[in-house]
């Protein structure tokens, strides 16, 4: 049996070794193909954004976790004790951030995913995905509803009032559910009423200020997530 060792495998790196097995081409098209589609992740979100106030930082989050998500598959795929190591190490990682839109988590997957297969080199499949989803998002999100739900919000004096006034909203609007009902011996009753305008015309809200005993009447527009 011959135990001989040069001087080469004694000093032979594993490092080197990886080095150049690894393919540098491979490595530049993919990360370039993920900021670009991360680019356009990106804009899909600010195109597509419905809250108060848009957070630039989070439309950065997404491009670089398709980045990020990117070259660790591409280093998980070029060896398999890394990959084993990786999982390890991801599987303590805890994020406590929270999520504000439920639609925000689509576009974090979104995100991941693409970085997950470019790094496995499925580049047409990440292309025509993205697009495809970026096309749908666009159209359904920015869908303009003609049936917006808002919400009537009446403080009124006594129960003669009150009934005035709900008789008034239920002749003047296509659909109307009491949310809530608040009475105080102090501010009189105070209700809450979802309602569906009828062509689009709020002129009943001023008839309902001038009934005796309504005290204040406000209508305001909200996106249907009534917590109550």
């Amino acid at each position: 049996m011959n135990n001989t060792f040069t001087f080469n495998d004694i000093f032979k790196s594993s490092f080197i070794d990886n080095l150049s097995a690894f393919s540098f081409l491979d490595m530049a098209i993919a990360l370039t193909l993920a900021f670009v589609i991360g680019l356009f992740i990106m804009t899909v979100y600010k195109k597509t954004f419905k809250g108060v106030m848009y957070s630039q930082s989070f439309g950065v989050s997404l491009m670089t976790l398709t980045l990020i998500s990117t070259f660790v598959i591409l280093a998980v795929t070029s060896n398999v004790v890394l990959s084993l190591g990786m999982v390890g190490a991801l599987s303590i990682v805890r994020f406590r951030s929270a999520i504000k839109e439920p639609i925000d988590i689509a576009f974090l997957f979104w995100s991941i995913s693409v970085g997950i297969v470019l790094g496995a080199g499925l580049i047409p499949l990440a292309v025509l995905g993205s697009v495809l989803i970026g096309v749908i998002l666009i159209l359904f999100i920015n869908k303009k509803s003609i049936d917006n739900p808002y919400i009537l919000v009446i403080n009124c004096d006594n129960d003669e009032s009150e009934q005035k006034a709900i008789d008034l909203v239920s002749k003047s609007v296509k659909k109307h559910v009491v949310k809530s009902k608040t009475v105080s011996s102090s501010n009189g009753t105070e209700l809450t009423i979802e309602i569906r305008l009828k062509d689009q015309t709020s002129e009943f809200v001023n008839q309902i200020s001038k009934i005796s005993g309504i005290n204040n009447v406000v209508l305001v527009s909200y996106n249907g997530e009534y917590a109550g």
